[in-house]
């Protein structure tokens, strides 16, 4: 899913927009593959917001923010804060869900544990979210970064690098996490998202100027975001829902169900809590900090941001009061 943004470049979307408008990056990632569901039925028209949603790579999502091409992009909290110091800053609005298990390590046949990959190759995107992945993954087993050997790698490369019998393990998210999973039998996961609940969160991130200027669109945006949530958490639902997900990525519809499974879509009482200040993962405040100074040490960016700027929880306040 996540791959980091180092620069902005231009690029064509498809299709033309109206002014007013509210053009949204999205792209292939469950907890934003669910915007698909409001889309089908028609909830943003209910809503009586004018929104469309580009469909791309999620780097490219990035980089067609980043150039002023669309208002608003789905990103992870860390992914923001790249975006923001190197092209343009943007302002969380929504927190859609964290990983919760489609991040992962996934090991060679053998490989049962963080602790055996002590002095083993790791192929992995450095600086990138598999980077921070990992290092809470080693930290957890009391280990460092010093006890293994980094292969960079990009995150897409990761399945064919692991079949190539190179390294011992990847980190990657779905689908190249699932795809490893698949071409290399007897391979499984060490460590996932899901023993470091929080330490990815993925958003809805909006311009600043468009957020001053449409708010109250946005606000309507969001309303519709918490439909969707309550349309998936609705067991009767499931089927359809399904249905909707799987279709937007090509897939079939039990095929999808384990990608939305590693994916913790929260309710708005749970995106309450989580837009609490404080440290540590459980807050999106917590979790930037660490993301911004892994940023930081490993030189994504220079100096620390400003990440208050970056996060903004009025709305999802306002719809809940």
């Amino acid at each position: 899913m996540k791959t980091m943004l180092c620069g902005a470049l231009a690029m064509g979307l498809s299709g033309f927009a109206p002014a007013d408008t509210l053009k949204i990056g999205y792209s292939d990632w469950p907890g934003w593959v669910a915007w698909e569901i409001g889309i089908k039925k028609g909830w943003f028209k209910e809503a009586g917001v004018d929104v469309e949603f580009e469909w791309m790579d999620y780097v490219a999502s990035m980089e067609a923010y980043g150039a002023g091409q669309i208002d608003a992009v789905c990103m992870t909290n860390g992914d923001a804060l790249v975006t923001g110091a190197t092209a343009k800053p943007s302002v969380c609005i929504v927190i859609n869900d964290y990983s919760n298990g489609n991040d992962m390590v996934v090991g060679q046949p053998g490989i049962e544990s963080m602790k055996d990959m002590k002095g083993k190759k790791i192929a992995l995107e450095e600086g990138f979210v598999p980077h921070l992945l990992v290092l809470k993954g080693l930290e957890a087993a009391g280990m460092s970064e010093s006890d293994i050997e980094i292969v960079n790698t990009p995150t897409d490369e990761t399945p064919s690098v692991l079949a190539s019998k190179k390294v011992d393990a990847i980190c990657a998210w779905q689908p190249s996490s699932g795809t490893a999973l698949k071409e290399v039998e007897g391979s499984k996961p060490i460590y996932t998202s899901a023993e470091a609940p929080g330490l990815i969160y993925d958003c809805l991130f909006v311009s600043p100027e468009t957020l001053k200027s449409n708010r109250e669109d946005w606000v309507k945006v969001a309303k519709v975001w918490y439909k969707i949530v309550d349309f998936l958490k609705d067991e009767d639902n499931i089927d359809e829902a399904l249905e909707i997900l799987s279709g937007r990525v090509n897939v079939k519809p039990d095929e999808y169900e384990p990608f939305l499974d590693g994916t913790y879509i929260m309710t708005m009482e749970e995106a309450l809590k989580v837009w609490e200040e404080g440290e540590g993962l459980k807050s999106i405040y917590g979790s930037t900090k660490i993301s911004d100074d892994f940023n930081v040490k490993y030189e994504v960016y220079e100096k620390p941001l400003e990440i208050g700027g970056y996060l903004d929880s009025s709305i999802t306040k306002e719809i809940a009061k």
